[in-house]
């Protein structure tokens, strides 16, 4: 859960000697592909490095797991800098993103700690396992809601909502959504809020191809989501304004929530927590979760609704893994390995980052023969590496029995599928527990009875994560006994 950067266009060099750096004359564009991922991102490993240039920006793409293990690890220091669009530097918001603080300074290192410690450990997360239940069981009942009446759904909009009461539920012990009036005004705002600052966040930015034109904000896209995220940190500092007023009242029960475990970190001094950073942690959060999160449920069930096998495998786990239970919990993914492995092929075959990073270089540095000069940014394209025949077979199908008996570690050490995301251990418990309460308790059948195209329902656009350009719409209904 964290903020992605996406190009508008990709670029092969013509290099003629790994002894200098190319400069803009020696690359060449090439052409998009013509369906599946967005414009510029190419299906398959071209070269592992790929030198191109937008603007003053000096870019480095690399489509090979052999390459990501150089930059991220190997010459992780060197690469440790972050480059943030130009566009969310605004409101403090890009010193609150850990995923982008640099990787040896003491405040990411910081953030990171009290993330595995505190946010993010299997006891904090247990003990906001029954709010995250709760909300799975509302959604189960608005699903059931569509099977009685024989009504086709917008699945889109369902895991969207449902995936922001999740985060909220966990971070706040609130929920937003009213599934008997989905319209109503605060839902209603929120959602646009959460969805433009995404939509704009994706759009290409000539602030960020000249960084001398920033300042002016030629499209104002900054404008624009200064607006939406304004709007999303008041929300958030009305909470926490709210709890702390609780927290002063002598017979206050903690909720056990991410906003009162971030409370009593500030109040200690381990960690020197702010209010602001606070503010902008659960914004963060909540951005990245509810769209990236949401987005990989609904694309989950695209490619279950798509393979019939593959949804009738998924669905004979839960009779012998969850028994009597409706709502899976977290304790359960070991119960039901097809369903891990649906989730970790979907996670190859529909990206949610295409493009991983940008990190930037501190000095001059040899990458696989080249010099790259200091302040090259580099991107790892996550779409060829999860596209390249050399390291997936059929990497065009899709197969969760590539993933049965795999022990891949999300955490970056398995470069062919990168994950790496400090919200990961809560971000997978609420894809797991949703997509299987959707199979579990019902049957599916894309609107009208049949899919029109398999490359439309695939068809994707850009935003902070890579989103399905039209939602799905399926039709619940119950499950013959």
């Amino acid at each position: 859960m964290g903020l992605r950067v996406t190009l508008a266009a990709a670029a092969r060099p013509r290099w003629q000697s790994p002894s200098r750096a190319p400069s803009p004359a020696d690359s060449r564009q090439h052409l998009p592909t013509p369906r599946g991922p967005p414009q510029g991102i190419s299906r398959a490993r071209q070269n592992p490095l790929t030198s191109l240039r937008f603007g003053t920006q000096l870019v480095v793409v690399v489509s090979s797991p052999e390459m990501a293990m150089e930059v991220l690890h190997k010459q992780g220091h060197t690469f440790s800098s972050r480059s943030l669009p130009a566009a969310v530097n605004i409101y403090g918001f890009n010193t609150a993103l850990w995923i982008m603080m640099p990787a040896d300074s003491a405040e990411w290192k910081r953030f990171r700690r009290m993330g595995k410690e505190k946010l993010f450990s299997n006891e904090t997360l247990h003990q906001t396992e029954g709010q995250r239940q709760e909300t799975l069981r509302r959604l189960a009942e608005h699903v059931r809601g569509f099977s009685e009446l024989g009504q086709v759904m917008n699945v889109g909009a369902a895991t969207f909502a449902t995936m922001t009461d999740l985060v909220l539920s966990t971070l706040f012990s609130i929920h937003l959504t009213d599934y008997g009036t989905p319209d109503s005004i605060g839902a209603k705002e929120f959602k646009e809020n959460v969805n433009s600052f995404s939509r704009f966040i994706g759009i290409p930015n000539i602030s960020d191809f000249y960084p001398i034109l920033a300042p002016l904000d030629l499209q104002g896209i900054r404008k624009k989501i200064g607006h939406h995220l304004k709007k999303l940190l008041d929300f958030v500092d009305d909470l926490i304004d709210k709890r702390k007023h609780q927290r002063r009242d002598s017979d206050y029960r903690k909720k056990n929530d991410f906003l009162d475990t971030l409370l009593d970190i500030a109040e200690g001094t381990e960690y020197d927590l702010t209010k602001e950073e606070i503010s902008l942690l659960l914004t963060d959060l909540i951005i990245a979760g509810s769209e990236t999160s949401g987005a990989m449920v609904e694309w989950t069930m695209v490619e279950l609704l798509l393979h019939p096998d593959k949804m009738a495998k998924v669905k004979a786990e839960p009779k012998s893994g969850l028994g009597d239970k409706s709502i899976a919990e977290a304790s359960d993914i070991s119960k039901l390995p097809y369903l891990e492995a649906t989730i970790n092929e979907a996670f190859r075959f529909h990206p949610p980052a295409p493009l991983v990073g940008p990190r930037e270089a501190k000095e001059e540095t040899l990458v696989n023969g080249y010099t790259k000069p200091k302040k090259t940014r580099v991107l790892v394209n996550f779409w060829a590496i999860t596209r390249d025949p050399s390291i997936w077979k059929n990497p065009e199908s899709f197969e969760p029995e590539r993933f049965l008996g795999k022990d891949i570690d999300f955490e970056g050490q398995h470069f062919e599928l990168i994950r790496i995301c400090p919200g990961l251990p809560l971000a997978s418990r609420m894809l797991f527990c949703m997509v299987a309460t959707l199979c579990h308790n019902f049957d599916w059948e894309f609107e009208g009875g049949v899919v029109e195209s398999k490359v439309i329902e695939r068809e994707a656009v850009f935003g902070l994560s890579l989103q399905k350009k039209v939602p799905l719409r399926a039709k619940p209904k119950p499950i013959k006994v």
